[in-house]
């Protein structure tokens, strides 16, 4: 199956792929720390495991970053 992962193509070697096995197959770390959007929607985190992936799917994983003001 090919999907599109963070705008880079990548073949998978399975048929059925979870947005929790595509994560481990990226080797994401903190995959709690990650959002994920599955073809412009987001993916709730508790959906992750039974969310498969079809032909062609864009996937992208999405890192929010704290962050603070910078002092002068």
């Amino acid at each position: 199956m090919k999907v599109k992962v963070n705008g880079n193509d990548q073949a998978l070697d399975k048929s059925e792929v979870s947005v929790a096995e595509l994560l481990a197959i990226n080797s994401v770390e903190m995959p709690d720390m990650v959002s994920v959007q599955l073809n412009g929607e987001f993916v709730k985190k508790e959906n992750y495991v039974n969310t498969y992936l079809n032909e062609a799917d864009e996937i992208d994983f999405l890192y929010f970053m704290g962050g603070g003001r910078r002092s002068a």
